[in-house]
């Protein structure tokens, strides 16, 4: 992964003891049915899907918000009122402004604008573990490694969402096709695809007020000739060896080399990451918070040309007296950024062509533990999806009297992949060679998310 690195980053997960203790849930045929879509609803929706064409791209660019350790679906898009006490919990229900729907009091600002984005509340899949559910959502397959191993990136042989989209859309301008941020997502990285397509990370805090991409920044006395210079005495040197092709090592570095200097050497590129450019109100509309700014940076980034934005929020693995950090330090300022990412993209006319997405790993368990949390689980969560292509103002899909389990239209993550993929006009089918010269699929089956396209 191509890292510019500024400061280290933060380990984010549960600890051992409640890795040690995942939740081992259901039979394989329940599994099979609700999470791989392969009971029958879910062969009958594949029966109707379309199986051929060419998908036309609605969007242009993705911004990807990532709620790291699972964000509780019946405490945010999906409350059970009239469920059980320890089922509920203690967050209250509240209108939106789409009639029928119901959010609850946390989130607030959503609510408002809930016409303006569909929630898929029936997102479903068997890993119930961090490290190897976020690997499975970035690269559409099971990890080859146990829960509780944390390399970065994850993803040494299958590419991610972002790695794909970088190569298959590229770049509408001078900045990197594919950017993390506030630190590494720990599966985005670019697999067999190689460090042409990893992503540029922003290991800093954009919330911070001495935030700055500082590798951006030239050394002092470092002048556009000398600058220029130095490239071209590299380009002679590399020229000098003959005919020798880089490989492994050389040719990574080769390729960092090359990406830094395009920019540094572009103002336009360092003029995006220029948060302290936006009107002080504005920032405060997003909320002067990491997932806050960070959305506030993604759309500066899209705007400036890059298609696709992994924003990773930690913090959601809430397995211990739950409630006070969900309605202060987790659920409100995800619910601003959300919401005023969506308003901003709207008013500037970029919401047609920009695709927002916010989403975890996996859900929270129905029942409140005796620890006043939620653990692990991953066969009911919810996904928001905002901007091109989408039909908005709707619900897709629901779940059971406890939030546990999809009662209809099933949504697998190859089918969100699928779809994913689709809105930006790449076909999920699309074969590529890996080292070996084997073909592998962009994505391991999946059909479109049933009305969710406009």
């Amino acid at each position: 992964m191509e890292t510019f690195a500024i400061g280290e980053p933060a380990r984010r997960r549960c600890d051992g003891v409640s890795r040690r203790h995942l939740l081992r849930l259901g039979s394989a045929g329940i599994w099979g049915g609700l999470a791989g879509g392969l009971g029958l609803p879910g062969l009958l929706r594949a029966q109707e899907a379309p199986v051929s064409g060419t998908p036309q791209p609605r969007a242009k660019n993705v911004i990807f918000i990532f709620l790291e350790g699972g964000p509780p679906q019946q405490d945010m898009w999906d409350p059970k009122p009239g469920a059980p006490a320890e089922i509920r919990g203690p967050f209250k229900p509240i209108q939106t402004s789409v009639p029928g729907t119901i959010f609850t009091e946390h989130c607030a600002r959503s609510a408002r604008i809930a016409h303006k984005f569909t929630v898929v509340r029936s997102h479903t899949h068997a890993d119930n573990g961090h490290a190897t559910g976020y690997h499975y959502v970035m690269t559409g397959r099971r990890a080859p490694f146990a829960d509780g191993e944390y390399p970065v990136p994850t993803n040494e042989h299958f590419p991610s969402l972002g790695s794909i989209v970088a190569r298959e859309r590229g770049t509408a301008g001078t900045v990197p096709p594919y950017v993390n941020l506030p630190h590494p997502m720990s599966a985005g990285g670019p697999g067999f695809y190689g460090p042409e397509h990893a992503p540029f990370v922003i290991e800093a805090d954009p919330s911070q007020p001495d935030f700055e991409v500082k590798d951006l920044g030239r050394l002092a006395g470092l002048t556009e000739a000398r600058l220029t210079r130095r490239r071209d005495l590299l380009e002679r040197l590399e020229a000098d060896r003959g005919a020798l092709p880089l490989s492994g090592r050389s040719a990574a570095m080769a390729t960092y080399y090359r990406k830094a200097n395009d920019l540094i050497t572009s103002p336009q590129a360092r003029a995006a990451f220029r948060i302290q450019d936006e009107p002080e109100k504005l920032r405060e509309e997003y909320g002067l918070t990491q997932i806050g700014q960070g959305a506030l940076l993604g759309r500066r980034l899209v705007e400036a040309g890059c298609r696709f934005v992994g924003i990773d929020a930690p913090g959601w693995d809430v397995h211990f007296n739950c409630f006070p950090s969900l309605s202060t330090d987790l659920i409100p300022p995800a619910d601003r950024a959300f919401a005023a990412l969506v308003d901003d993209l709207d008013a500037r006319g970029l919401l047609d062509e920009t695709l927002v997405v916010m989403m975890g790993e996996m859900g929270r368990t129905p029942k409140v533990n005796a620890q006043a949390g939620r653990d692990h689980w991953s066969m009911a969560q919810c996904i928001l999806f905002a901007g091109a292509g989408i039909r908005a103002g709707q619900v897709i899909g629901a779940t059971d009297a406890q939030a546990a389990a999809p009662t209809r239209d099933p949504v697998s993550i190859a089918d969100f992949r699928h779809t994913l993929l689709w809105l930006l006009g790449i076909d999920s089918r699309t074969e590529v060679n890996d080292p070996l010269g084997r073909p592998v699929s962009l994505s391991d089956g999946g059909v479109l998310i049933p009305g969710l396209i406009a």
